[in-house]
C-alpha cells in the first residue's frame, strides 16, 4: 500500500454557533473536536480525517475507506444507552453522536480493525459491548483522586497498568503519570473485554480486547500529553497496526 494509513476520528460533540462575526457566517450547528487527535496521529504517521455522526447505513461504507478507528473524548453517555436512569449530576448529552460512535465500535470490532479509544471513546466502547457506567464518580467512587484536572496538558495521578497486558508492552510501563477530563467511567465491563489499568482509587483507567489485533481503551486523553513517550509509542503502535490493516485488506482484494 502507498500512503500513511487513512484514520477516522469521531467528533467530540455537536455544537450550535451563537456568535457571529461581522465577515462570518450565520450561526448554524457544527461539529467539534480538540486538534490534538489529529496532530497525535498525523505526527504518529498516519492521516486523519474527522468522522460526523452519520447514519447506520453509511457506516459501513465510511469503515471501508479507512486503515483504523478512534473514538475521542467528549460529554457524557445517555444513561439510557445501557438501561440506567440519569444521574441528576449528568452533563449535556449527544443522543446522535452516542447511537453512531457505538455502532461503529461494534462495526469496527466485528471487521477486526484496529481502535484506539480515549476517555468519552473507551466508555463508549465498553456500552458498545453491553458494559454499564459509574455517571459520579465523587458520589460512587469517593473524592480521593481528582479526577478531573484544570491544566489540559499536565498530569493529576498515576494509573497501574497489568504487566503481561498488550497495554503495558505497548506504553513500555507499569505505572504512568496521566491527565485527567472524566466524572463518568467504567462499572461493568462489556463483553471481551479486560480491564488493564487502574488509578489508585480503583477506577478502571485502561482497557483491552486480548482477541482483537488492536483494540486499545485509554481512560486518560494521551493526546493531551503526547509528549510524554509511553503516550507517542501508544500513537505510533495505533498507526502501525492501522497500516498493517490497511495491507492486509489491499492484498485480500487483490487476492
Amino acid at each position: 500500500m502507498n500512503g500513511r494509513p487513512l484514520i477516522g476520528v469521531s467528533t467530540s460533540e455537536m455544537r450550535e454557533q451563537v456568535e457571529q462575526s461581522p465577515q462570518g457566517e450565520p450561526p448554524r450547528r457544527e461539529m467539534a473536536l480538540g486538534i490534538k487527535y489529529l496532530v497525535a496521529i498525523e505526527q504518529a504517521g498516519g492521516l486523519p480525517v474527522v468522522m460526523p455522526p452519520l447514519e447506520p447505513d453509511a457506516i459501513g461504507p465510511l469503515l471501508d475507506r479507512l486503515s483504523g478507528v478512534c473514538l475521542s473524548g467528549g460529554p457524557d453517555l445517555t444513561a439510557e444507552l445501557y438501561g440506567a436512569r440519569p444521574h441528576p449530576r449528568q452533563g449535556p448529552t449527544e443522543p446522535e453522536l452516542d447511537r453512531f460512535e457505538l455502532a461503529v465500535a461494534r462495526h469496527a470490532g466485528e471487521r477486526g480493525m484496529p481502535l484506539l479509544a480515549v476517555c468519552r471513546g473507551l466508555q463508549a466502547l465498553n456500552v458498545s459491548r453491553g458494559g454499564s457506567l459509574h455517571q459520579h464518580l465523587p458520589e460512587d467512587v469517593g473524592p480521593a483522586i481528582q479526577h478531573r484536572q484544570s491544566a489540559y496538558d499536565g498530569t493529576s495521578h498515576s494509573v497501574r497498568i497489568t504487566p503481561d497486558s498488550y497495554l503495558a508492552r505497548v506504553l513500555g510501563t507499569e505505572h504512568a503519570e496521566v491527565n485527567s477530563f472524566h466524572h463518568q467511567a467504567v462499572k461493568e465491563l462489556g463483553r471481551g473485554l479486560r480491564a488493564v489499568a487502574w488509578a489508585d482509587d480503583g477506577v478502571i483507567e485502561g482497557v483491552e480486547d486480548p482477541d482483537a489485533p488492536f483494540l486499545l481503551a485509554v481512560q486518560w486523553h494521551a493526546e493531551g500529553i503526547f509528549d510524554r513517550p509511553e503516550q507517542e509509542r501508544l500513537f505510533a503502535e495505533f498507526v502501525e497496526a492501522s497500516e498493517r490493516h490497511a495491507v492486509m485488506g489491499a492484498d485480500a482484494r487483490a487476492a
